[in-house]
């Protein structure tokens, strides 16, 4: 699977321009957003100390390079109706990554998809409405794709977000009144 991950974030690289390096006032920038992406241009611009044209050009600047990768909110997923929560994990046939990621993108509660090294391929965090449920997604959805050759359900008990600080955790979705970005 290495030789086609390597592959795959080439023609990724090649999609996206280089990095650039961030100076002080970009990280500040991310690290406002991170904490309440509903803060207004004006907002921002005076936290950081730069005029609010600076501060939106900097931010559409961050959004093109692929540096935000989008604005969403922090769900509370019991009090959403989504109150078993588990990470499986699973083992797949070599070089089948692609494959599997657009079938489990594809699954109800699907919530997040790494691709990983160790004793498993793949890690999946879902949140479903409850157990019977989520057993349902296991055996049933899970079990059935042909490239999975076993998997392995952790269940969340309990979790707690982390405040994010630079360049970690999510970003929450803006105001309905804040200005656009």
């Amino acid at each position: 699977m290495a030789a086609e991950q390597m592959a795959e974030d080439g023609d990724r690289a090649e999609q996206t321009p280089p990095p650039r390096p961030l100076d002080a006032i970009d990280r500040d920038i991310l690290r406002i957003l991170q904490t309440d992406g509903r803060a207004s241009i004006r907002s921002v611009a005076e936290r950081v100390h730069v005029s609010r044209a600076n501060a939106y050009a900097r931010i559409n600047r961050l959004i093109d390079d692929g540096v935000i990768r989008g604005f969403s909110a922090r769900v509370n997923h019991e009090r959403a109706g989504q109150g078993a929560s588990a990470y499986i994990t699973l083992k797949i046939v070599q070089n089948s990554w692609r494959t599997v990621r657009e079938q489990l993108q594809a699954l109800p509660g699907a919530a997040h998809i790494a691709l990983v090294s160790g004793d498993f391929d793949v890690l999946l965090l879902v949140h479903t409405p409850d157990n019977r449920t989520l057993r349902e997604l296991v055996l049933t959805r899970l079990q059935s794709i042909p490239e999975v050759l076993s998997t392995r359900t952790l269940l969340v008990f309990e979790e707690t977000d982390l405040d994010p600080g630079p360049g970690q955790g999510p970003v929450v979705a803006p105001a309905p009144d804040a200005e656009p970005l």
